[in-house]
């Protein structure tokens, strides 16, 4: 929609402390003969308050246009009720006041009304991801945001809980009451959204509400009084990003409304449309303006320059020189000022001699500094390494590499410099991709060995033991569907693991990315299918401890050289005990995978795995993704849009073009059915991975017997020898499958 004005009004009270700092008050700011402040805050150009004194948006849009009435007493828009409390043209960035989201409900669990959210959808506005967190407060909480960034769907969210009110710590904000996240980078036009996972129940007495909000970071602390003292609509501080325009630099720097002044320079976001300008080094003011960025002179504060007593400070455009005082004079090369002698008697081969003897002196004092620098620098690289591996959680996994229940044995131990070479310093042209947990290089070893190499996030003691989990659960998997281990560096500031590579890229991209190259065929599609199967049976039931992936999902999934799937991020998996039915944490996953029974219960089971490989499943038979803005609002989500489908007869109009072209007919009703059973909301009613495998197993065999028959008993005898697993079943793994598959047809 177009946009006439900045829809703000702006307030009285003092503007607001912000690390953003306005335009130096000597310099001009507005153009001329147009006013510049509305009541304590300024206005900088492109902003403005009336006609002609503001930038023209493209088509001749007002986005730049803020109204300020002073007839009620305090300054105004005549439409909308934002505030804003300050504008900043060194950092293309705007404050604004935003309303919080509030969730409330009654003592039956019923929620209360609420007003409609109040939306800022400006279209140079771009919500600072550096400045700004999402936070979400209440006992029975929890808080998404979600935007577009270059047209794509993005979302952040964080979950806050608590027992009861004894168990919240004022100023703790890290899920006890208060949670709060990241913002993604390059969000527009967002929405912030309040939810209760148990409308508030078992809380009601003494936390009736929830609330979400966005804020600038430094300006919140958290009072355990929020939960009982209802906040309804409270304003807070948001900063936002703004930009020119619609065009990059490049393209800009060349059309006839290109804005940035003299002594500026042009400067691209990184995500979005449109520009910014930045006064040069040594000038000051606002690079909008024709003349704006002014010659700042270093000479008059001293903090502004380097000069020392025995000099005088010149300024030029841009810079300063320091020139020596009178009576002294530039000795070169050291170019520090000496006296001047030569009006004295003493001979000229004295000060020669002298010279001389001040530069030995030097240059031998400059070789023993650059020697003891040089030896206490290797020492401080050595106590550093030390200190990171001690941080990164080596003596953790020396214990584990110790101990008899795991076995890590074939873990290695990889040095900084042999890492850094192998990837080129960790050059930008070598990354794979990137994640939650950090990014992965392309690299070679000494031996010739192509790897992946992931750099993790820094790891803070919060997820150490994620970190090192990582490690011990894929040192114990040898199964050809999932992605092997070679090793780990724990050296550097930034842990590094390094996997085998796996060339083809992720199964997603060959669903949801034009690929004419190597399109997916059904037959393909089936044997990725049961490929990832066989690898969560594995996992659940013949590792040599039972482990809970919990993060299946399409982007997880590689293909190798042979398009063979390759179950991949292990980050948040679980080991548990032979006995152990289910594990209880924070919810974690992703959005359109996770299991609706653990978003409720906090309880993660061997069956939460099947429920998220069965929107993988529904992934491979409609090409369509896990969630999606273009389906209706009912439809968002893949899951409930393929039961729907399912329910109402219509599953092949919902299904891919080359599903529907080069499949058996009857063959998709059985996966179908499959997925279905997968889906389902009660979690005991889920086949387990067990019997997926087998039916999956037993489609594949009807087409192509002999040669499937013999590869399921090599895997199956594979999988058992690495294991040490043995099965007292003395059927082969066909019969097994064809005794499980009793598919009803609709």
């Amino acid at each position: 929609m177009g946009f006439h004005r900045i829809l703000v009004r702006l307030t009285w009270v003092g503007v607001i402390s912000s690390v953003m700092a306005a335009t130096d008050t000597q310099f001009p700011s507005a153009l001329p003969d147009c006013p510049d402040r509305c009541g304590d805050l300024q206005i900088p150009y492109p902003f403005g308050l009336t006609e002609g004194c503001y930038l023209n948006g493209t088509n001749g849009t007002t986005e730049f246009l803020i109204a300020c009435e002073n007839s009620s007493g305090k300054p105004e828009t005549k439409t909308g009720d934002f505030l804003v409390t300050n504008i900043s043209v060194q950092e293309g960035q705007i404050e604004i006041m935003m309303y919080s989201r509030i969730d409330c409900y009654n003592s039956t669990g019923t929620r209360l009304p609420h007003e409609p959210q109040r939306m800022l959808t400006n279209p140079i506005f771009t919500i600072s991801h550096t400045k700004n967190k999402l936070v979400s407060v209440g006992c029975d909480s929890f808080a998404y945001v979600k935007g577009f960034r270059n047209d794509k769907l993005i979302y952040s969210s964080c979950i806050s809980d608590c027992e009861s009110k004894s168990d919240v710590v004022n100023g703790s904000c890290s899920g006890n009451g208060c949670c709060q996240t990241d913002i993604p980078e390059g969000l527009k036009n967002f929405t912030v959204h309040a939810r209760s996972l148990n409308n508030h129940q078992y809380v009601w007495d003494f936390n009736r509400c929830g609330y979400a909000f966005i804020i600038r970071e430094d300006k919140f602390n958290f009072s355990s009084a929020y939960l009982t003292t209802p906040r309804k609509y409270k304003t807070l501080p948001v900063v936002f990003d703004w930009t020119i325009g619609s065009e990059k630099c490049d393209l800009a720097r060349n059309k006839s409304n290109y804005i940035c002044g003299g002594n500026s320079t042009c400067v691209d976001p990184k995500y979005g449309s449109g520009y910014r300008c930045e006064c040069i080094k040594g000038y000051r003011g606002n690079p909008y303006l024709d003349h704006g960025c002014q010659d700042i002179d270093e000479c008059k504060v001293k903090d502004n320059n380097n000069c020392t007593s025995k000099q005088k400070c010149v300024n030029k455009p841009g810079s300063y020189d320091c020139l020596c005082n009178e009576g002294y004079y530039m000795a070169e090369p050291e170019r520090v000022c000496v006296p001047d002698r030569s009006a004295g008697k003493s001979s000229p081969a004295i000060y020669l001699a002298v010279g001389i003897g001040t530069i030995l002196g030097v240059l031998f004092l400059i070789s023993i500094t650059l020697v003891l620098c040089k030896v206490i620098k290797k020492r401080s690289e050595i106590k550093l390494k030390k200190k990171f591996f001690k941080k990164n959680g080596g003596l953790l996994l020396e214990r584990q590499l110790s101990s008899n229940e795991n076995n890590v044995q074939n873990t290695k131990l990889f040095n900084s410099k042999e890492l850094e070479k192998a990837t080129d310093n960790f050059s930008k042209s070598r990354i794979l991709g990137k994640g939650g947990y950090g990014t992965v290089f392309k690299g070679m070893l000494s031996d010739g060995r192509i790897v992946a190499i992931k750099k993790c996030n820094t790891v803070h003691k919060g997820n150490l033991k994620q970190f090192i989990n990582e490690i011990v659960i894929l040192s114990q998997i040898f199964h050809r569907n999932v992605v092997k281990l070679i090793g780990c560096c724990l050296e550097r500031e930034i842990p590094l693991l390094v996997y085998e590579f796996i060339p083809n890229g992720t199964l997603f991209q060959y669903l949801h990315e034009e690929n004419e190259d190597f399109p997916l065929t059904w037959d393909m599609r089936l044997k990725i299918a049961t490929e990832i199967a066989g690898a969560l049976f594995y996992l659940h039931s013949a590792a040599a401890s039972p482990i809970y992936h919990r993060d299946i999902k399409s982007t997880n999934i590689l293909l190798d050289e042979k398009y063979r799937a390759k179950v991949a991020d292990f980050g948040t998996s679980k080991l548990v005990t032979i006995d152990q039915t289910h594990v209880t944490t924070l919810v974690q996953g992703t959005f359109g995978y996770l299991d609706p029974e653990y978003f409720q219960t906090s309880q993660f089971t061997e069956k939460s795995d099947v429920y998220s490989f069965g929107v993988v499943l529904v992934e491979l038979l409609t090409g369509e993704k896990p969630v999606s803005s273009t389906r209706s609002e009912e439809g968002r989500s893949l899951s409930a849009y393929f039961i729907h489908s399912m329910k109402e007869n219509h599953l092949f109009d919902i299904l891919d073009d080359r599903v529907k072209k080069e499949s058996d007919k009857e063959e998709v009703i059985i996966v179908a059915n499959l997925a279905k059973r997968c889906l389902h909301l009660n979690g005991k009613k889920r086949p387990t991975m067990r019997e997926v495998v087998f039916e999956l197993q037993g489609i594949r065999k009807a087409s192509d017997d002999q040669q499937n028959y013999e590869e399921l008993q090599y895997a199956r005898h594979e999988e058992i020898e690495a294991s040490g697993v043995s099965f007292t079943s003395t059927q082969s793994c066909f019969e097994i499958a064809s005794s499980s598959s009793s598919i009803v047809l609709p």
